[in-house]
């Protein structure tokens, strides 16, 4: 089976994207990782440093393992926007495919220095893992914005490629108009979040990573279609999945006010999280290239 680095690469010359997911608990896990399979695309299950205390590091690591190996399916596991070198080596430790070292809250003098020690000591521990770093600013996203965040600050091409660079990552993850979850406006499709393509463009010649798109949520379809003709590589959505659990539980609670029995609330949710999955990795797979010449 094909490591994540392989996946990645064939994704880039093929111009698609690799789904990136995030899950709270297995109901998640479930809605993640079934359709992928019925599509057979590659998938990577997104944890941060929150959903990995409540889940647990190494629990996550053996279920993640444990479908990859029953059903041979490529499916890996992301330690995503970790802020400490501490949590980054714990998820080395136990296994996951790559992790995402985000000091972009520091200046970047200190964030290239940060992630440059985070990848050597992560490295050491698990040579093959992926570690990807980020620059520019994406926002916060967990819970619903009154509004889209406003002037938020992108990265250049000349940044992107000093940090790669300098810090020898594997995966780079820029900001180039996505934010961290959704606003009110979005919800009630009035709004959707808009990319600089041609930044992106900009930054791919510049590096000749990988790229990571972040906060995709509420993105606007085409954009993302012509991210991932412009180099972007994987793409991260959590809100989406988010509202999309909230809003099927709530209908089921409605539904049946005196039910008590998880199994019997909890499909509706993990069928609304799977429709999300579902086309959101049609879309991303839909290789822009044919398209192109069709």
């Amino acid at each position: 089976m094909q490591s994540l680095r392989e996946v990645l690469a064939e994704a880039r010359r093929n111009k698609v994207a690799v789904g990136h997911f995030n899950i709270s608990d297995l109901a998640g896990l479930k809605a993640v990782f079934e359709p992928a399979r019925e599509l057979k695309a590659p998938v990577i299950v997104g944890a941060s440093e929150g959903e990995r205390e409540f889940l647990g590091v190494r629990t996550l690591a053996a279920a993640v393992k444990s479908l990859r190996e029953e059903y041979e399916h490529p499916v890996f596991l992301n330690a995503d926007h970790t802020h400490s070198l501490v949590s980054a080596e714990e998820a080395a430790r136990a296994g996951f495919d790559s992790v995402v070292f985000d000091r972009s809250e520091l200046p970047f003098g200190e964030n290239i220095a940060e992630t440059k020690r985070a990848v050597e000591a992560l490295k050491a521990i698990a040579p093959s893992i992926l570690v990807e770093g980020e620059i520019g600013e994406i926002g916060s996203g967990s819970v619903i914005h009154d509004e889209a965040p406003k002037d938020l600050t992108l990265t250049t091409p000349e940044e992107a490629r000093e940090f790669a660079v300098s810090t020898r990552i594997d995966i780079l993850a820029p900001a180039v108009g996505s934010s961290h979850g959704l606003s009110r406006s979005m919800l009630r499709g009035e709004a959707q979040k808009r990319l600089d393509i041609a930044r992106i463009a900009a930054i791919a010649r510049a590096t000749g990573l990988p790229m990571t798109l972040h906060g995709a949520s509420g993105t606007n379809d085409g954009d993302l279609a012509e991210a991932i003709g412009a180099g972007i590589t994987e793409i991260h959505i959590n809100s989406e999945l988010r509202v999309a659990w909230r809003r099927a539980l709530e209908a089921a609670f409605a539904e049946a006010p005196d039910q008590i029995v998880p199994y019997k609330l909890l499909p509706a949710a993990v069928d609304a999280m799977k429709a999300v999955v579902r086309q959101r990795l049609q879309l991303f797979n839909r290789s822009t290239r044919a398209a192109s010449q069709g």
